[in-house]
């Protein structure tokens, strides 16, 4: 029987803060805002919303951390955008576990194939 290769995992800490940023309801919604609007202020970020600025600038802040959104000041206000990078990295850790999934898939198959 040919032995079964141990699955490359990934550093655990970077996937795990972005995941956690986009498993909440609200930054989800955030990321959808933002995605479709370019660079939006608080102010219109909070518009619809039944959640104060304050709430909006706290989940702001735990996207940022996790590398996902970032902020310029312009005049008074704060302006919040989409980093790229960051979703293109929750893509890679996606495509990173579909893999795993597959190979196992596959050995699966093989196994029962023989």
């Amino acid at each position: 029987m040919p032995k079964i290769p141990e699955p490359k995992v990934a550093e655990p800490k970077r996937p795990a803060s972005i995941f956690a940023a986009l498993g909440d309801e609200t930054r989800l919604r955030l990321v959808f805002r933002l995605s479709g609007g370019g660079p939006l202020s608080i102010t219109k970020l909070t518009e619809g919303s039944k959640l104060t600025r304050q709430a909006i600038t706290k989940h702001l802040r735990v996207m940022e951390t996790a590398g996902l959104v970032s902020s310029t000041q312009q005049g008074r206000q704060s302006v919040w955008r989409l980093k790229q990078r960051g979703l293109e990295d929750a893509q890679h850790y996606l495509d990173l576990i579909s893999k795993q999934w597959d190979d196992a898939l596959g050995r699966l198959r093989d196994l029962v194939e023989d």
